[in-house]
């Protein structure tokens, strides 16, 4: 893979051992989304890898609304730290 898991893990874990974390699992979503969406600009008839693509901007959309209904403070940070909304 063109990322690295734990640096992303690292800098958005809530407690030491926190690998599954909403907050997390969004970080490392956002980070292969940003990923994708570059390969897709270089390679643009790649359709089987479009389709996963899409699978994670829906799960990245499910974990947002989660934490905006559970955490709103969480959902906040995360939205200014990972720079999703403009």
């Amino acid at each position: 893979m063109a990322f690295e898991k734990k640096p992303v893990v690292e800098s958005f874990k809530t407690h030491a051992t926190d690998t599954g974390s909403p907050e997390v699992q969004v970080a490392l979503l956002t980070s292969r989304i940003n990923y994708l969406s570059d390969h897709f600009k270089k390679f643009p008839k790649d359709f089987a890898s479009r389709v996963g693509f899409l699978k994670m901007i829906s799960q990245r959309r499910r974990l947002l609304d989660y934490l905006k209904k559970h955490n709103k403070d969480s959902y906040s940070t995360l939205i200014k730290k990972l720079d999703l909304r403009k």
